[in-house]
C-alpha cells in the first residue's frame, strides 16, 4: 500500500468554490492549497507545484504536457475533473508511475449553454435587455426558432441531445460529421447531409465535436462563406474547431448574422482579444460544464480518488 497523500494543489478555482464543494473532511491530515489563478508561464507553474504529491485539474484549464510531468518528481496522483482531458499526458504519466485518473460528471448541461446562446442570438436578447435598461423599448426585431433550419455538426451523445431539443422547438434539424451514418441520423430523427448542404441550408450552425487534428479548423473562412447572411453560429466544444480569424472577419464584413461562442483558442480570453470587439456576438466565458451539480461530482470524486490512492486501490485511471 502506497504512502498516504499529504500535499493537495486544486488548480484553477476561478469561483473560489472548491473547498465548499468537496467532502474534504473525509481526507484528514490532507494538506489542501487551492489555486484560483492559471499560470502559464512553465518556470512558473513547475516551481508553484513542486511541493505537491497529488494535482487536481480542472478541466483543460492548465494542460499538463510532457516537459512539465517530467518536471515534477514528486507528484504520484493527478486527478482531472469529469472522465477524460485531452490536455494531459496519459503516457507520460504512466511512465513516471504517477497514477492518473478521472471523476464522475453530472449530466450534460452544455445542452443548457448551446441553447441558451442560440436563443440569446436570435432573439437579440443581450442587445435587448442593455437597451431595456438604458430606457428604451424593443429596438429589434428577431427570429422564430419554429419553421427555421437547425444544422448540428457531430452527432454523438451531446450533438443529439441538442439536436432533439431543436425538433421540440419545431425545427427542422439537419447533421453532418465525417463518420455521421444514415442509421445514426435516423436514429436521432434528423436528416443527415453533406458539410457544404448544412451550411447553405441552416439557419443554425451549432458544433459538437471533440477537437483533433483532423477536426481543428473544420470551419474556416471557404465554410463560413457558404453560410446565409441571416445565419448564426454556436461553439460549446473547443474553440479551434472554428478558425477564429475567419470568423472574426466574417462578423465584421457581415457575411454571416451572428455567433454565439462559449470556447476560446485562449482561456481565460485575454481582455484584448479581437473576437470581444467584434460585432453580433454572444459570448459566455466557458460554461458549458460550470454548474452547481457538476462541481459537486467532480470534487466529490477527487475525494474518492485520494482515497482510493491511499488505500491502494485507485479508481477510473485513464491509460495512455
Amino acid at each position: 500500500m502506497p504512502d498516504a497523500i499529504k500535499r493537495l494543489a486544486v488548480l484553477d478555482d476561478y469561483q473560489g468554490v472548491a473547498m465548499s464543494m468537496g467532502p474534504w473532511d473525509k481526507l484528514p491530515g490532507l494538506e489542501v492549497t487551492v489555486f484560483r489563478d492559471t499560470l502559464t508561464d512553465r518556470a512558473a507553474l513547475v516551481q508553484r507545484l513542486a511541493p505537491f504529491d497529488a494535482i487536481l485539474a480542472m478541466r483543460e484549464r492548465t494542460p499538463f504536457p510532457r516537459a512539465l510531468i517530467e518536471a515534477l518528481p514528486k507528484l504520484r496522483l493527478l486527478i482531472t475533473t469529469a472522465a477524460r482531458n485531452r490536455s494531459i499526458d496519459a503516457a507520460a504519466c504512466a511512465e513516471r508511475g504517477i497514477v492518473f485518473c478521472g471523476t464522475p460528471s453530472f449530466g450534460d448541461p452544455t445542452v443548457d449553454i448551446t441553447w441558451g446562446l442560440i436563443t440569446g442570438l436570435v432573439r437579440d436578447l443581450p442587445a435587448q435587455q442593455a437597451a431595456l435598461r438604458a430606457g428604451q423599448w424593443q429596438t429589434s426585431v428577431g427570429w422564430g426558432l419554429e419553421g427555421q433550419t437547425l444544422g448540428v455538426v457531430g452527432l454523438g451523445k451531446l450533438g443529439a441531445r441538442v439536436a432533439k431539443v431543436g425538433l421540440a422547438f419545431g425545427m427542422k434539424v439537419v447533421a453532418w460529421s465525417t463518420n455521421l451514418t444514415e442509421e445514426r441520423a435516423a436514429e436521432v430523427g434528423v436528416t443527415r447531409v453533406d458539410k457544404a448542404t448544412l451550411l447553405s441550408t441552416a439557419d443554425v450552425v451549432t458544433l459538437h465535436l471533440i477537437l483533433s487534428d483532423r477536426s481543428r479548423g473544420i470551419i474556416g473562412a471557404a465554410d463560413l462563406a457558404q453560410m446565409k447572411r441571416t445565419a448564426f453560429i454556436v461553439n460549446t466544444s473547443r474553440g479551434p474547431l472554428i478558425d477564429q480569424d475567419a470568423l472574426i472577419a466574417a462578423l465584421k464584413a457581415g457575411t454571416i448574422a451572428g455567433a454565439g461562442i462559449d470556447v476560446f483558442d485562449i482561456e481565460p480570453l485575454p481582455k484584448d482579444h479581437a473576437i470581444l470587439s467584434a460585432p453580433n456576438t454572444f459570448l459566455t466565458p466557458h460554461l458549458g460544464y460550470v454548474t452547481q451539480q457538476n462541481y459537486r461530482a467532480y470534487y466529490q470524486g477527487a475525494v474518492e480518488a485520494i482515497a482510493a490512492f491511499n488505500a491502494g486501490a485507485p479508481v477510473r485511471v485513464i491509460a495512455p
